[in-house]
């Protein structure tokens, strides 16, 4: 049996983030309606939907020395996440995400990621115990290339099932060939990384090609307000989405992949951890920041089997 269920190699970010009611034209000056802090960067983000979905999970990452820091690291311990694998960096500061949140509740976000990209490989060698006792080991593209390959490898020696988020979709997925079992992108960063459509049918051949280049057998393709294509091989199945409140998008995949990895870990067939996980993103989606928004276990349990939802005034919309 493994020590960990969910080990998370990944970013740590302080959201800052505004409210407007679109994004503005270049050169245009608009007023938003609001500003708010919270924790977030899809590492962080991805563990606390681990953990929240009743996995016992690990981080890796890099903090600055500074408040943001010291906030990070009392949540993880709030949150029951071991900590032993983040180090501090004292001299960058924690990274910084800028997220713009529109009416309709679609986000863009800008990322300042100072400590998150100190990380080595040696920091990942140093975690190589932590990474080796996971059931799962989830990535995403918010460190360095390199960092997250390493990992991908001690994980893959280990015989953990390696998951890749690749987000943000800026790395040569060539690296990961070989060393992932599952890619989770959403349809902008699949469309990125093989640059051509993947609505409809094009999805299926966007998958095909992602199994290609990396060498995974399963592909998630998640579709916001359509659901999720899961492919097995070479078989296909599409998930519905929830119809629930939205008042934001932010954290919404994160919730989806850290909840998914939860259930992996806990020995779930992919149909079922997806569905999970789709329902831990539409309860993100009706909760405003990332971090925060994270469900829990009985939370997503209950819109799964009753379609229960505890949320009030938002606007109508799907996840």
């Amino acid at each position: 049996m493994s020590d960990v269920d969910v080990c998370v190699v990944g970013s740590f970010m302080m959201d800052f983030i505004v409210r407007a009611p679109r994004r503005p034209a270049t050169g245009e000056t608009l007023i938003g309606h609001s500003l708010e802090t919270c924790l977030g960067g899809k590492g962080y983000n991805q563990a606390v939907a681990a953990a929240r979905s009743g996995a016992r999970t690990a981080m890796i990452g890099r903090l600055g020395s500074d408040e943001w820091g010291g906030q990070f690291r009392r949540s993880l311990e709030a949150e029951g996440i071991d900590a032993t694998g983040t180090s501090t960096d004292a001299i960058l500061g924690t990274g910084v995400g800028l997220p713009l949140v529109e009416d309709d509740g679609a986000n863009s976000i800008v990322v300042i990621p100072r400590a998150n990209l100190a990380m080595t490989e040696a920091d990942v060698k140093a975690a190589a115990t932590l990474l080796s006792s996971a059931a799962v080991v989830l990535l995403q593209l918010e460190l360095p290339l390199n960092v997250a390959v390493a990992a991908a490898r001690i994980a893959k020696r280990a015989g953990a099932i390696v998951i890749l988020n690749p987000a943000p979709a800026v790395a040569p997925l060539e690296a990961f060939a070989g060393l992932v079992d599952l890619v989770v992108p959403n349809q902008s960063e699949a469309t990125i990384l093989i640059g051509a459509p993947c609505e409809g049918e094009d999805a299926l051949r966007a998958a095909a090609k992602l199994q290609a280049v990396t060498g995974a057998r399963d592909i998630v393709l998640t579709l916001g307000e359509h659901g999720a294509l899961v492919i097995q091989g070479d078989r296909s199945e599409l998930l519905a989405a929830h119809d629930v409140p939205c008042i934001d998008t932010v954290g919404a995949g994160d919730a989806f992949c850290g909840a998914l990895a939860a259930r992996l870990a806990a020995g779930d067939p992919l149909i079922e951890a997806a569905r999970f996980g789709g329902a831990a993103g539409a309860l993100a989606v009706t909760r405003p920041g990332a971090g925060p928004s994270m469900p829990t276990r009985a939370e997503i349990q209950g819109l799964l089997t009753d379609g229960f939802l505890a949320t009030s005034g938002a606007r109508d919309g799907k996840s």
